[in-house]
């Protein structure tokens, strides 16, 4: 199989955007990890949400909602961004890589992000979103927007990692604090990006440059990612293993991955032996075509300890007849001459939405707020618009 250790390119820009409360405050995380070498971007419709962030801020559809945030309406935060493409195009300008990072299921992160996306792919810019799926108590409207924004996000970005709160809750338990919970969703999307940027940013033994990044991630569709830390003498085996059987990769078989990247960042005694560890336990689980990258960085705050990050990407492409047949069913939402999608209609059965398409119906209905949504609290529905 293909397996490189390559020279480091650090010219490249890497751009991250939030988009919306949990984009927003997945940035603020990330600002104060340091991470190195990445400019910060939040794009938010609620005026009041930037102001606490120290990024570079971009308020979208000020003429649309006043800056008083998308009412949890998708189509909202779609004709934010809209409304302000320019601003957006000048933000992202000059990034090789943008990351995108938001929560799906409320109204500025699902409607604004797959337009973000869709700008930087029409840049050429190579654009992985980083986004998180909403938990189970958030209700099924929200559930239902979820899976629709992440449709169209899949259409427009390279690489897709998405993470399930739900699965993040069986992690930390049901006695852990809605604080904690939401805490937890931010530090996965951080390990997210962290890893995969400083793959390209950070000095190491082993470094990689952005051209191999590109190869692994351009065009690959679905992907998801692992993190694992070790400490003792087998850190090396234990920090690979708890990447590779991380929660968030549960039910995912990696062996139909097209590539892997794998970050590998430890202070300066990290040893051959232990990376060759890593990397046959990352070959173990690969498939022979799958292309492997590995990089390896120095922190020096890091003390007998070995943290991996693991991305794999094409997931799923290309898909044979059989497993389109065992494909989740994708929602069908009728859109209107302009291309606006009628969230409103996912409250409809799917048979029902079927038959209208068949028929070319364009019925539109209008989107309202349910009891599932007002069941949330209010500071809850801020974090994820």
């Amino acid at each position: 199989m293909p397996f490189e250790m390559l020279d480091m390119n650090a010219d490249a820009v890497i751009k991250v955007i939030g988009v919306g409360g949990a984009g927003g405050n997945a940035v603020k995380d990330m600002l104060e990890a340091n991470i190195e070498g990445v400019d910060f971007i939040c794009a938010n419709t609620d005026a009041q949400a930037l102001r606490a962030i120290d990024a570079q801020n971009l308020q979208i559809g000020q003429n649309i909602t006043k800056g008083l945030g998308a009412g949890a309406n998708p189509e909202v935060g779609r004709q934010a961004a809209l409304e302000d493409r320019e601003l957006i195009q000048e933000a992202i300008s000059g990034a090789d890589m943008l990351f995108i990072t938001a929560g799906m299921g409320g109204g500025t992160g699902t409607g604004a992000a797959p337009v973000i996306a869709q700008i930087a792919r029409d840049m050429g810019i190579l654009s992985v979103a980083v986004v998180t799926k909403p938990f189970g108590f958030e209700g099924k409207r929200r559930n239902a927007f979820a899976e629709e924004g992440l449709r169209l996000l899949s259409e427009n970005v390279d690489s897709l990692i998405t993470i399930p709160n739900a699965k993040l809750l069986e992690t930390l338990g049901a006695s852990a604090t809605v604080l904690k919970g939401f805490a937890a969703a931010n530090d996965v999307l951080r390990s997210a990006v962290q890893g995969i940027s400083e793959l390209i940013t950070v000095p190491g033994m082993v470094n990689v440059d952005f051209a191999d990044v590109r190869t692994v991630m351009s065009e690959m569709g679905m992907a998801m990612m692992g993190a694992g830390s070790g400490t003792g003498e087998n850190r090396a085996a234990e920090a690979a293993e708890m990447a590779i059987s991380s929660p968030l990769l549960e039910n995912i078989n990696l062996k139909g991955a097209r590539g892997i990247l794998v970050n590998v960042i430890s202070g300066y005694d990290l040893t051959l032996g232990e990376l060759d560890t890593i990397g046959e336990m990352v070959q173990g689980i690969a498939s022979d075509e799958a292309q492997i990258i590995i990089g390896s960085g120095f922190n020096t705050e890091i003390q007998d300890e070995i943290r991996i990050t693991i991305v794999a990407t094409g997931l799923g492409k290309p898909e044979t007849a059989a497993k389109q047949e065992e494909r989740p069913q994708i929602n069908v939402v009728p859109r209107d001459s302009q291309g606006n999608v009628d969230y409103g209609e996912l409250d409809r059965p799917t048979a029902i939405r079927q038959q209208g398409r068949v028929a070319g119906s364009d019925m539109v209905e209008t989107t309202t707020l349910d009891d599932d949504y007002l069941d949330v609290p209010a500071f809850l529905r801020r974090q994820a618009d």
